[in-house]
């Protein structure tokens, strides 16, 4: 029988708030020799907080933009999960899936972001990569996920909140390493290099002959192809359109009263983190110089209205949602059997098929 608690295991533990880079990096991390991470485990990005049931999922609490609100996502070493049972538990979980004949186990998962001191109790020999990302990306690419809809103020907030918990728990962590998206997609050799030396080990030899696996994703039907040795490459186009996106927010929506207000309100907290959210985009910065004192009295007013808004078409999905369960459980199983074939199908052969 495989001892699990050996004392020569290092645990790297990526975080980073959803759409922040978390999975490449992750990935990417764990073809670092004698790394292991997670793959081909079923589990959508296979993350680890899916293959344990020892806390509760973050999708439980809204998902991404809206779970860090939930005050028991935030974790420590105080936390009454931490017996010596579930801690038991949670290893024996996560080292069925990695590789035993390595010692440096990489696990990612989003919420680890509020987990570093309870993860650090669990796992003593543990390491953290923490990665964040301009706000604009991660608030537009989580806002654009059909399962997710909030308002784009809510989800700075979020950002805002979920980084300041951190900031908080960071001096209570041994061993934490960060870095910016930016700056790891402008230079991914150099990031690579140094979190080996973080973490204790080194760059592996590129691959003779490359294979690939894929990665299950729930927006996917068929997967995220992937390397199995090689490093992924890296790009600044996903960065770009969020910018023009949020640039035509500003200057042409028909909303952009909303989008001003929230740009001039939040701007002076994401700048002590390097980010600006009108600087270095075009004439969204010169939309901002007037109207300073009308945004001020209905600024609050644009934020109720797209609360309520989103809060509206949230409640439709979900109702939608559970009106789709009532009717699957009334359908006979070799109805729904007939359905899923047609959509496999349907993907299989995609457009043309119909």
């Amino acid at each position: 029988m495989q001892n699990d608690d050996r004392s020569d295991y290092k645990y790297v533990f990526v975080c980073g708030l959803h759409r922040s880079g978390t999975s490449m990096l992750g990935r990417n991390i764990a073809r670092l020799e004698n790394c292991t991470g997670f793959k081909n485990t079923g589990a959508d990005m296979d993350e680890g907080q899916l293959l344990q049931d020892v806390y509760t999922i973050d999708t439980e609490f809204g998902g991404a933009g809206r779970f860090g609100f939930e005050p028991s996502t935030h974790r420590t070493e105080t936390s009454e999960l931490l017996t010596p049972e579930n801690i038991a538990r949670l290893r024996a979980s996560w080292h069925a899936y990695w590789d035993k004949s390595k010692t440096i186990c990489v696990e990612k998962t989003p919420g680890n972001l509020l987990m570093t001191r309870f993860l650090q109790a669990a796992f003593p020999n543990s390491y953290f990569i923490v990665v964040k990302r301009h706000p604009v990306p991660v608030s537009i690419a989580s806002q654009r996920w059909k399962i997710n809809i909030t308002s784009l103020h809510s989800l700075f907030e979020h950002w805002l909140h979920c980084h300041e918990l951190f900031e908080q728990d960071k001096k209570y962590l041994k061993r934490v390493y960060e870095l910016s998206y930016e700056d790891y997609i402008a230079d991914p050799a150099r990031y690579h290099a140094e979190i080996a030396a973080f973490i204790g080990t080194r760059l592996p030899e590129p691959p003779k002959e490359e294979k690939f696996y894929y990665v299950t994703q729930w927006r996917n039907p068929t997967g995220l192809r992937v390397p199995e040795q090689a490093m992924e490459n890296v790009t600044g186009a996903h960065n770009q359109k969020y910018f023009d996106r949020w640039t035509k927010l500003l200057t042409d929506s028909s909303f952009r009263g909303y989008y001003r207000y929230i740009a001039r309100k939040y701007e002076p907290r994401f700048t002590p983190y390097g980010y600006s959210l009108t600087k270095g985009m075009g004439k969204s910065e010169e939309a901002l110089c007037g109207g300073s004192k009308t945004y001020a009295v209905v600024g609050p007013l644009y934020c109720l209205g797209a609360d309520a808004l989103f809060f509206c078409w949230r409640f439709g999905l979900k109702l939608r949602w559970h009106t789709k369960q009532r009717i699957k459980a009334l359908l006979p199983q070799f109805v729904l059997m007939r359905i899923r074939q047609a959509r496999a199908r349907s993907v299989r052969l995609g457009p043309k098929a119909a």
